[in-house]
């Protein structure tokens, strides 16, 4: 198993206690400049073709009940999904294009075409920068809150 160190984060940790509960005001856009750098770096190692897939990768907030809790998602725009599905002669959805290009599909013949992993790769390659930029956004926010700077 290994062991990771932060930087920050232990004067982040006696900021939250300071503040008691976190406000949402706080997390919330340290949440999103965090995964603005897997945006980008999925956008950046995305396949083109016509240029459909990149443009049409987004940030999406997940809706949650707890407070001081904000998680966001690279997801496919739904409004692209007459460019990104595949559908057979009866109109039936058959494939996705998104999908298929992440993770593989099978050609007609039988052969297996593999997946570019650019979605997952963009997490895995910059897990240090968007932690790095979440703690350092938290600092700043609950400084702020706090009547600092």
């Amino acid at each position: 198993m290994a062991n990771f160190k932060i930087e920050g984060m232990k004067e982040l940790q006696k900021s939250i206690k300071k503040l008691g509960q976190v406000p949402q005001k706080c997390v919330t856009p340290a949440a999103k400049k965090g995964m603005n750098i897997a945006l980008k770096s999925a956008k950046k190692n995305a396949p083109e073709d016509t240029g459909e897939l990149k443009a049409g990768m987004k940030l999406i907030g997940e809706k949650s009940r707890t407070k001081g809790k904000k998680v966001y998602q690279v997801v496919f725009d739904r409004s692209k999904n007459d460019i990104f599905q595949k559908k057979n002669k009866e109109g039936k959805v058959t494939g996705y294009y998104p999908a298929s290009q992440e993770y593989g599909f099978f050609a007609r013949n039988g052969r297996y075409i593999p997946g570019f992993h650019f979605m997952k790769r963009s997490m895995e390659d910059n897990s240090g920068a968007i932690t790095k930029k979440i703690v350092n956004e938290m600092s700043k926010n609950i400084d702020k809150a706090l009547g600092g700077k």
